[in-house]
């Protein structure tokens, strides 16, 4: 899931920035409040890591500012400030969790997980279509019981149709949501995964939606 990282420490960042993709996350990385702002507005996010002490704006108010506009983005808060009246004010300004540093990269992988399947709807920590299963703890997939293996893209593209199995997605959109700013973009690529897909988990995986996209097929 692509997920949108503004961390003004470069230490703190490429810390979570490198650990995050490794655990199965797309990452924009952001060190000023301003340009991270807008960078929500630039593409589609399934959830914020956001620090409060940042330059150019700070972090609370770029919160309420997000919130006063709709935006409905998982939050979670990343600051040196622990105590309990930052924490309330955070939560009461928007946002979804809040982490005081230091932290474990393996607590901050949980929380996005836990954030971005209650923002689904997806309480259940496994996610079951037919015969396939899918843990996005263990980042392991199941078809009739047996394990099979993908890559990362494709684990990432059966992640979002799993998360959103009403939802028809352009090829465009599938791109931007498993795809960050620093990659490149082949034109063929998410017709590439989408074989794969098929080949791997059963051809009925994947539905072509004419002229529209695709959407998860019928368990």
């Amino acid at each position: 899931m692509r997920i949108l990282l503004i961390e003004d420490d470069r230490l703190i960042g490429d810390g979570l920035n490198a650990g995050l993709n490794k655990l199965g996350f797309t990452v924009d990385w952001f060190k000023d409040g301003m340009d991270g702002k807008e960078a929500l507005y630039q593409a589609p996010y399934e959830a914020v890591i956001l620090d409060l002490g940042l330059p150019g704006q700070d972090g609370m108010s770029i919160l309420r500012e997000w919130r006063a506009k709709g935006r409905k983005e998982p939050i979670l808060i990343l600051t040196a400030f622990g105590d309990l009246d930052h924490k309330i004010q955070g939560l009461d300004s928007g946002a979804d969790d809040y982490l005081a540093k230091p932290f474990a990269l393996s607590e901050v992988a949980a929380r996005l997980k836990a954030l971005i399947r209650r923002n689904h709807a997806q309480l259940n920590p496994t996610i079951h279509h037919g015969s396939i299963e899918f843990n996005p703890q263990s980042r392991k997939v199941l078809y009739n019981g047996k394990e099979v293996t993908l890559a990362p893209k494709e684990l990432l593209l059966l992640e979002l149709l799993l998360l959103n199995p009403n939802k028809v997605y352009s090829k465009d959109l599938i791109a931007e949501k498993i795809y960050s700013w620093d990659e490149e973009v082949v034109s063929n690529a998410v017709e590439v995964h989408v074989h794969h897909l098929r080949k791997k988990l059963g051809k009925n995986i994947i539905k072509t939606i004419n002229k529209a996209g695709y959407i998860l097929g019928e368990a």
